[in-house]
């Protein structure tokens, strides 16, 4: 087991992952709230942590598969749990590992692309899994711009892939994304960083 793994499953152990829907609720909602979903589709979450997101677009008409991948075996353990709906599917597996016959319309992933180090190679495993004009909502709050927030690399002692916000830009580019930003703040929230800098959401169309 990498010390990743480890260390979010440790986190499954305490509790953590219902304060991780917590802290990154309010910023995901109100990104999610201003998506189309009129078509049908299906969905990934990359890092799903306790399925939150994938059991919230599970309930969707439109949605005919919602997928939460983990690389911790305890996540996807507490996911498949409070499973919700029959369209939900939970795997524990990293990305570049995983292996899936089908592609996806909508790929999300929040707080989990840098846990990949170096990233190209899983955005890379993104666009692949991607159908021709799929989307993937890629959302960081642990971006150099947002200096508040670059300590976590030591704070962690995990391997972590910090990058400007231009520069996940270009690498969004690089991959071949037709590539735009979003910052997604919370002005009530205690903590300042998330009322000045907030998510960045990088939203790439294949």
């Amino acid at each position: 087991m990498d010390k990743t793994a480890k260390y979010f499953d440790h986190w499954a152990n305490i509790g953590r992952s219902e304060d991780m829907e917590k802290g990154h609720g309010t910023t995901v909602n109100k990104f999610l709230s201003k998506i189309s979903f009129e078509k049908k589709f299906s969905f990934l979450d990359i890092g799903c942590g306790n399925g939150w997101v994938v059991k919230k677009i599970a309930q969707l008409d439109t949605c005919t598969r919602s997928v939460g991948i983990d690389k911790s075996k305890n996540m996807i353990r507490k996911a498949k749990k409070t499973k919700i709906s029959t369209k939900e599917q939970y795997y524990t597996t990293d990305l570049e590992s995983s292996k899936f016959s089908a592609k996806f319309d909508v790929i999300f992933s929040m707080e989990s692309l840098y846990y990949s180090v170096p990233m190209e190679p899983a955005l890379h495993k993104v666009y692949k899994l991607l159908k021709n004009g799929g989307i993937f909502y890629c959302g960081t709050d642990f971006y150099k711009d947002n200096h508040l927030t670059t300590r976590w690399i030591k704070d962690m002692k995990i391997p972590m892939d910090l990058r400007s916000e231009s520069e996940w830009k270009k690498m969004f580019k690089e991959v071949g994304f037709k590539t735009r930003i979003k910052h997604v703040t919370d002005p009530k929230n205690k903590t300042k960083w998330k009322r000045e800098f907030g998510t960045l959401f990088l939203i790439g169309i294949k």
